[in-house]
């Protein structure tokens, strides 16, 4: 009776979980979990240069909240884009981390040594139909009013050429709550947004990489600069095919030149200077809504993140998507708040 029963049950469950599928398959929503146990946060720049003020930002910010909730804090290098990768630049991001106090919590990840987790991913979203070949070329695309048209979905490749690999998006809403910008909707509609998972160039893209990466480290929070708001839907999507839980998101302001242009290697961002990361720090934590007391200005490091870790609140952060920040003035003592 008891083996009937437990198996009755087996039966029930199955039920359950076959119309829990198909509800998710016809709403087409992403929900985000509102709580995740042990808190997991990161830092993932690329080594296209040396770090900037603007990097520093996100990294001390990353650094702060995963500390305060008692969690880990993991560094990933995101060198799997050779051609606009700086020699050397690895390196000097690393060095630059340790000179402000940001100690990692485990070996550092590089993704140019997870290729073979990346074409694991792809094969498993190849075997669930979930993406095509496409070999339209850029000028093609760029002509394209309304976003991708789907014709290669229509008119399958030939074998001969070489092709990227996209994603059916499906259409898809994802609601959540982010930690500075608030509540937000974002959404996807196929054809129009299916998004590249493979490069044409035989390279990963970056959008496979970092869900695969992410979700291989177990991380539960990614604390961000607004540039890369647009790829949350992509990723959340990603991580709902690969069968895993989409983290909690914080999409920092970003830090901005005199010309309203996010700072980046790409604009030409000076490198920060690394005999001054006492002045690197109050600099960060102001443009972070934090005003750290005049006496900080002759602190150590360590006394600089002592402080910062007993008075951090990320809900000091404004609502904005970036602003114009002169960190190269000597800060205004703040009040200490």
């Amino acid at each position: 009776m008891a083996a009937l029963d437990l198996r009755a049950v087996s039966h029930i469950i199955q039920v359950i979980c076959a119309f829990l599928s198909c509800t998710s398959k016809v709403t087409g929503r992403i929900a985000l979990a509102s709580s995740i146990s042990h808190y997991v946060g990161r830092f993932a720049p690329s080594p296209t240069g040396p770090l900037h003020f603007g990097s520093l930002v996100t990294a001390l910010a990353s650094y702060l909240e995963a500390k305060c909730q008692q969690g880990q804090w993991l560094v990933r290098i995101e060198d799997i884009d050779p051609p606009r990768e700086q020699p050397g630049a690895s390196q000097l991001i690393l060095t630059a981390l340790q000179i402000h106090g940001l100690h990692w919590d485990a070996d550092v990840m590089f993704q140019s040594e997870r290729i073979p987790a990346y074409r694991q991913a792809l094969q498993r979203l190849q075997a669930d139909n979930q993406v095509y070949a496409c070999a339209c070329s850029r000028q093609r695309l760029s002509t394209l009013p309304n976003g991708y048209d789907g014709y290669c979905l229509a008119h399958p490749p030939s074998t001969s050429v070489a092709v990227a690999f996209k994603l059916k998006c499906g259409s898809v809403q994802y609601t959540f709550t982010d930690q500075v910008q608030g509540e937000q909707h974002p959404s996807l509609c196929a054809p129009r947004d299916d998004f590249v998972v493979w490069r044409k160039d035989g390279l990963v893209a970056y959008q496979l990489a970092v869900v695969v990466d992410d979700i291989a480290q177990n991380v539960s929070h990614i604390v961000r600069g607004y540039d890369l708001f647009d790829s949350t839907v992509r990723q959340a999507r990603l991580w709902q095919l690969l069968g895993a839980q989409p983290p909690q998101f914080a999409h920092l302001p970003l830090v901005e030149n005199e010309r309203g242009q996010k700072l980046s290697k790409q604009n030409h961002a000076a490198a920060l200077d690394l005999t001054t990361p006492e002045h690197n720090l109050v600099q960060a934590l102001h443009f972070l809504g934090h005003s750290p007391p005049g006496g900080l200005l002759q602190a150590t490091v360590k006394e600089i993140l002592d402080w910062a870790l007993g008075h951090w609140d990320i809900a000091r952060l404004r609502k904005q998507t970036g602003r114009f920040y002169d960190y190269g003035q000597c800060p205004t003592p703040g009040d200490g708040h």
